[in-house]
C-alpha cells in the first residue's frame, strides 16, 4: 500500500502519544545522536571551494514552509531553442569522507526519518541545516546539473559539475503558489509551471505516472487534536518534475557509461492491470480504453467518494522498487516504471544516503573521469543499506501515525462517522472515516469498495496504535 506521509505539529507531543511515539524510537533503535566523532568530523570539515564560480546565477530553492536541509536550487531560463534548467545539489560529498565516522553513521542511518514528533536526520544539522545546506544567500559548493530542453521539453544535451552558487531565496510552497496565481511570480519561479508542464507532457508520452498522495498534518485544536489532509500544490507537483528530470537524465548517463546505482521498479503484469481495469470499473470509475494509466489518474477528482478506494487500488500496481547496482554489462532491469525511463537517487543526498554517490559518479562520467575508487569499490553494498533504511522508515512511520489516528479517537468511543470503503479483502474491510480523515479497519460484511458507509469507534489504544470500527 502507499506510504501515507504525516508530520505533527510540536506543541501536540504531550501525554499519552508522546509516550508511544518515544516507545517507538525505542523499539526501532532510532538513533537520537551521532557519535562523537561523527560530530567531531561534520563540525570541522571545511571542503575546498569549486574552481567553477556560478555565483552570479540566481538560484532559488522551493520548499515546505520552515526547511532547513535545502538539497536543490533550480534556475530555469529560455534558450535560444528550447530551455536550460539548472539544478544546484548540495555538496555533501565534499564534507563526508569516505571511510570516517560520519560516511559509518550516515550508512547506518540510510535515510532522514520523519516522525510525526519530529526528524531524525540523516547527518548532523550542522551540515543538513547548516554548511551543506543551500541556505539563501551563503556561499555554497554544489553540484549543478546543467540540462538543455527543445520546446518540448525533450533533452538535448546534459551536465553536471561542482561549482560555487548562492541561492537568492528560500521560497516555500503555498507563497510560491499564491504569486504564480497572482501573476505576481518573478524568474525563475514565473517559468516553473510551464516548464513542469511540458515535462509533465513528456511523462504522459512515455506512458509514466506520478501517483501523488495526499499528506497528513496532525494538529492540536481547543477540541483535541486534528489531521488535515491535503493533495501536492500544483508548485509542487512543478517542482517535482525538475527532480525528475535530473533523475532521469543520470540514470541514462549511468547507463551509458556502464556504472552506476539505478532506482528501479518492475512493470505490473498484465494480470495485475486486468485486475485494476475490473476493479475500478465496478467503482464506477472505467479506465477508458484511449487513456493511458497516468491520464486517467490524472482525470480523479480529489475530493470524490470513490477516488481514495481507486488511488489504494492504483498504488497496489507498482511494487517492488530497488537499487541496481551495474559495472560493466547494463542490469536486466533497467526501468522505473511509474517514470517509465531509467532513473537515479541524486537530488536529495542530505537525507538520503545513495544520492552522495550517484552524484560523485555522474561528476566524475560527465568530466570524462574515471569514477573515484572509494565509490565504485562500495557501489555494491548501497543497495542493501538502502533496502533495511526504506524498510525501517516505512515500518516506524505506518506505526507512528496508527498511534496517532488512535489518538484522535480515543475520547470518541461509540461515536459514529461517515466513512468510505477503500478495499475489501476477505471479512475484513479499510475504511477511511471522512473526518478526522483517519484510516481503519472493520468487518467487510455488507460493505462495498468506493462507497460510503457509517462507522462506529468500538476501541482506540494509543500505547500499541490499534483502532477498531463497526459498520452500522
Amino acid at each position: 500500500m502507499p506510504a501515507r506521509r504525516a508530520h505533527l505539529v510540536p506543541q501536540s507531543t504531550h501525554g499519552e502519544l508522546a509516550v508511544a511515539l518515544a516507545a517507538l524510537r525505542t523499539e526501532f533503535a532510532v538513533a537520537e545522536s551521532f557519535p562523537a566523532a561523527a560530530l567531531a568530523e561534520a563540525a570541522a570539515a571545511t571542503p575546498l571551494a569549486p574552481e567553477c564560480d556560478l555565483r552570479h546565477i540566481p538560484f532559488v530553492t522551493l520548499d515546505p514552509v520552515g526547511s532547513r536541509d535545502l538539497d536543490q536550487a533550480f534556475h530555469i531560463e529560455r534558450g535560444r531553442s528550447g530551455w536550460i534548467v539548472r539544478y544546484a545539489i548540495a555538496d555533501v560529498p565534499a564534507f563526508v569522507a569516505p571511510g570516517g565516522a560520519l560516511d559509518a553513521a550516515a550508512r547506518d542511518r540510510g535515510q532522514t526519518l520523519y516522525l510525526p514528533d519530529g526528524t531524525v536526520p540523516l547527518h548532523p544539522r550542522v551540515l543538513s541545516e547548516g554548511h551543506a545546506s543551500l541556505l539563501p544567500g551563503e556561499d555554497r559548493s554544489a553540484y549543478v546539473w546543467t540540462v538543455e530542453l527543445d520546446p518540448d521539453g525533450a533533452v538535448t544535451a546534459a551536465n553536471v559539475l561542482r561549482a560555487q552558487v548562492r541561492s537568492r531565496a528560500q521560497l516555500d510552497y503555498p507563497a510560491a503558489q499564491l504569486d504564480i496565481e497572482a501573476g505576481a511570480a518573478q524568474e525563475p519561479l514565473s517559468l516553473l509551471p510551464e516548464i513542469g508542464r511540458i515535462r509533465a507532457e513528456q511523462e504522459r508520452l512515455r506512458g509514466g505516472a506520478s501517483l501523488n498522495m495526499p499528506e497528513e498534518q496532525i494538529r492540536e485544536t481547543a477540541e483535541g487534536y486534528r489531521i488535515e489532509r491535503r493533495f501536492p500544490l500544483p508548485v509542487e507537483e512543478w517542482n517535482a518534475q525538475l527532480s525528475l528530470l535530473v533523475g532521469i537524465v543520470a540514470g541514462e548517463m549511468m547507463l551509458g557509461a556502464g556504472i552506476g546505482i539505478l532506482r528501479t521498479m518492475p512493470a505490473p503484469p498484465p494480470e495485475a492491470l486486468r485486475e485494476f481495469r475490473d476493479r475500478v470499473a465496478a467503482l464506477g470509475e472505467p479506465w477508458a480504453p484511449e487513456l493511458s494509466y497516468g491520464e486517467y489518474l490524472h482525470a480523479l477528482e480529489h475530493g470524490a467518494v470513490r477516488t481514495p478506494a481507486i488511488m489504494q487500488a492504483a498504488a497496489s500496481l507498482f511494487r517492488g522498487a530497488d537499487y541496481v547496482v551495474f559495472n560493466g554489462a547494463p542490469p536486466e532491469e533497467t526501468v522505473q516504471a511509474a517514470i517509465a525511463s531509467p532513473y537515479a537517487h541524486v537530488t536529495a543526498p542530505l537525507r538520503r544516503l545513495v544520492d552522495r554517490w550517484g552524484l560523485v559518479v555522474c561528476a566524475a562520467l560527465s568530466a570524462g573521469h574515471a569514477v573515484p575508487g572509494w565509490a565504485s569499490e562500495s557501489l555494491p553494498a548501497l543497495p542493501q543499506l538502502m533496502r533495511a533504511s526504506q524498510q525501517r522508515a516505512s515500518q516506524l512511520g505506518s506505526a507512528a501515525l496508527d498511534r496517532v489516528e488512535a489518538a484522535l479517537l480515543r475520547d470518541r468511543i461509540g461515536e459514529r462517522f461517515e466513512a468510505v470503503v477503500i478495499e475489501i479483502r476477505g471479512d475484513r474491510a479499510r475504511v477511511q472515516i471522512v473526518e478526522p480523515p483517519v484510516t481503519a479497519q472493520c468487518e467487510s460484511a455488507g460493505l462495498v469498495a468506493g462507497t460510503r458507509v457509517q462507522v462506529r469507534v468500538v476501541s482506540a489504544d494509543i500505547a500499541v496504535g490499534k483502532v477498531e470500527l463497526a459498520a452500522d
